[in-house]
């Protein structure tokens, strides 16, 4: 069984403007915004990433994601000042050692993340919720 990855990531530009975006490579979506010919990133050159969470479950990334968005600026802020005090661009480590001090940041929900139920039933051809699993193996 392939092992998945999910993250839930805030890119900031240097004014602190935050976008908060999910993906399941960081690295390559990060990439990305910074290549776009136009939309939010682009406009408010938001591109340096400060901050990121990795998921095992893309229901639990959206679930967090969802959250996160809900928060006060304060609420992220302080996500954030957690594990990247100075908001240095986290990209710029990719492919490198990680340096002394840094702290990375944490799993959302600790070492052992559960999976989150769904909280509605997919459908079938005929709209018949007959087949559903709420625990995916």
């Amino acid at each position: 069984m392939k092992d998945h990855t999910y993250f839930v990531y805030i890119l900031a530009s240097k004014s602190r403007v935050l976008y908060i975006g999910i993906s399941n490579s960081v690295q390559r979506r990060t990439t990305e915004h910074r290549d776009e010919l136009e939309g939010f990133c682009r406009r408010y050159r938001v591109w340096r990433l400060v901050h990121y969470e990795r998921f095992h479950y893309v229901l639990n990334a959206i679930h967090r994601e969802k959250a996160v968005k809900g928060w006060s600026r304060v609420k992220k802020i302080a996500l954030i000042e957690a594990t990247n005090p100075t908001w240095e661009d986290l990209s710029q480590q990719f492919g490198s050692p990680a340096q002394l001090g840094h702290i990375p940041p944490q799993h959302f929900g600790g070492g052992n993340e559960q999976q989150i139920p769904r909280r509605c039933a997919p459908l079938d051809d005929k709209g018949d919720e007959s087949g559903y699993n709420d625990h995916d193996e």
